[in-house]
């Protein structure tokens, strides 16, 4: 890896155009290096997470109104070529991909914007039905987020890399590129987004984590299409400049508008993308400008920042360094999850609000104000709060965790569940406290120091104390019970009972255990379609909309 110095020019201090950190990054993106065995393993491993809690996902309301969308989009386009239209969207729908396919950047799709395309499915859609790819993107993003359930990685930035994989799938449908060719453009979405996550912090201006996501993505598609650098450093200085927002999306009570703003992100890479390959340009220099997203968004015109990439021939190999979910709710959840299960089988007592006079997390930073009552949130003790919100209140958490020795993705947050009054009694002696050790092994470079968890410190009614501590979550590499290949399969299939029949979680996963090899016109099959009608109860609740 090379650290690359990252400060703000002044208008009369030109920085050279390869010096330009999107420059930077979009020679790491094409860079024609070969992605090894073993991150081309980790990436059928998230592929299948991703599919698993995009399954989950498809009757909650905010997927279904993605989905419809991007459905009624597809309608009116068919409408409007069946009535004699010029459409080559419709036209092309349902065409072998491999027939798409035409010469240009890497083989994969000519640079004219008049070659006709095969779309992208959508997760829940009939598969032969396709979409525009950022519509694609757009709703497959959505169901990916919506359970805050797949892959993170943690440093000077949060991170949902598994983010990544609808835009450059969508892109990679669209135009007809093999598996090979995907696992490049997954490798490099991933390798992007964490190393800006490893080197700059967002959420200490309050900026939305997706400001890295919008750039790796655009990144991750210039892999896949083998684009030049001069056009990939266009794309992500436009999906940065379009995807820079604020978190309040994460703050108080928390909207429906968690789940989209990845999949905004990743819509806006896909149209960056297409705009760049036009001939159009972007602000320049987009982070180091005198008015750029360092001076006026970040750290100032005084920061500097060391960014890690690798160096030219370097393999992409970030995505090792992040590590899923075993359980449905935010990454720094997932190690409290773990102890308070144990602790609540082990010490029956912690569950009966009468026998404890307070519980004490002592943890790091990031939990104590994003998640903990460190944040002042009063909605973080709310009863009544959204599902969103719950997800973020790691006091809510912990309580359910204790009193029901598990950890689920519908029930654990169901209203009646957080509304029982035991519950309740005991989620509010329940607060978060700052400790600098933790925040400095939070921050640790040092893979086996780094840690995500913390200290309990109950306090019973009779004077008694218990003390435990945990790093890191069972699932994680480094944990109790490590994630392996069959522990996504089994999360697959967990997740899809009841939602997909058994035969299309087999054909599913059938075709992603063999990513790295599959022919263009088989990636249309990385989709998950569940049985005529299991989503109509979900699409009749959603209301219109515009489209």
């Amino acid at each position: 890896m090379m650290l690359n110095d990252v400060h703000v020019h002044r208008s009369d201090d030109p920085l050279a155009r390869r010096d330009e950190l999107a420059h930077r990054l979009a020679a790491v993106a094409v860079d024609p290096v070969a992605v090894d065995d073993d991150v081309a393993e980790m990436i059928v491993n998230r592929v299948i997470d991703n599919a698993a809690v995009a399954a989950a996902s498809l009757g909650r309301a905010p997927v279904a109104a993605a989905r419809a969308q991007a459905a009624a989009r597809l309608q009116h386009r068919a409408r409007h070529a069946g009535a004699g239209h010029d459409d080559s969207a419709a036209d092309t729908a349902d065409r072998p991909a491999a027939s798409l396919r035409a010469a240009g950047p890497a083989g994969v799709a000519s640079s004219d914007a008049r070659s006709p395309r095969a779309g992208a499915t959508v997760f829940g859609l009939d598969p032969e039905l396709r979409a525009q790819p950022e519509w694609a993107a757009w709703a497959n993003g959505v169901a990916v987020r919506e359970l805050d359930f797949h892959d993170t990685f943690l440093a000077a930035e949060y991170s949902h890399p598994g983010d990544n994989v609808p835009p450059v799938l969508a892109v990679a449908q669209h135009v007809g590129a093999d598996g090979e060719q995907l696992v490049r453009g997954i490798a490099a979405g991933y390798e992007l987004q964490i190393d800006l996550a490893r080197a700059i912090s967002l959420h200490a201006h309050k900026i939305d984590h997706v400001a890295h996501l919008g750039p790796s993505a655009a990144g991750g598609i210039a892999a896949l299409l083998g684009l030049d650098v001069e056009t990939t450093a266009q794309a992500i200085a436009q999906a940065l400049h379009t995807t820079t927002a604020t978190r309040q999306s994460r703050k108080g009570l928390i909207s429906t508008w968690k789940a989209y703003a990845p999949a905004f992100a990743g819509k806006q890479a896909v149209e960056a993308i297409d705009r760049a390959m036009r001939g159009q340009t972007s602000p320049s220099p987009i982070w180091e400008g005198e008015d750029g997203v360092i001076a006026r968004l970040l750290d100032g015109p005084d920061a500097r920042y060391a960014v890690p990439l690798p160096g030219p021939g370097e393999a992409k190999r970030a995505i090792l360094d992040s590590y899923t979910k075993e359980h449905s709710a935010e990454y720094q959840a997932q190690a409290w999850i773990d102890l308070a299960r144990r602790l609540g089988r082990e010490r029956p007592e912690l569950r009966d609000p009468a026998a404890v006079r307070r519980i004490v997390l002592h943890t790091s930073h990031h939990t104590h104000v994003v998640i903990g009552s460190g944040a002042g949130d009063p909605q973080k003790y709310d009863p009544t709060a959204s599902r969103e919100t719950l997800d973020h209140s790691i006091p809510y958490i912990v309580a359910v965790a204790l009193q029901d020795g598990e950890w689920h993705h519908e029930r654990s947050y169901a209203p009646e569940r957080a509304q029982r009054p035991d519950t309740v009694e005991l989620w509010r002696r329940i607060s978060t406290a700052e400790d600098a050790d933790w925040t400095r092994r939070y921050h640790s470079a040092d893979p086996a120091e780094k840690a995500f968890g913390g200290r309990i410190e109950v306090e019973f009614a009779d004077g008694s104390r218990l003390v435990d501590e945990i790093a890191v979550a069972d699932a994680h590499p480094l944990g109790a019970r490590p994630f392996a290949r069959e522990d996504y399969v089994r999360k697959f299939r967990t997740l899809a009972d009841g939602v997909l029949a058994p035969e299309e979680v087999e054909r599913f996963l059938g075709l992603a255990t063999r990513l790295r090899t599959l022919e263009p016109h088989e990636l249309a099959g990385l989709t998950v379609t569940p049985p005529p009608g299991a989503l109509d109860r979900a699409d009749a609740a959603s209301p219109g909309g515009l489209f």
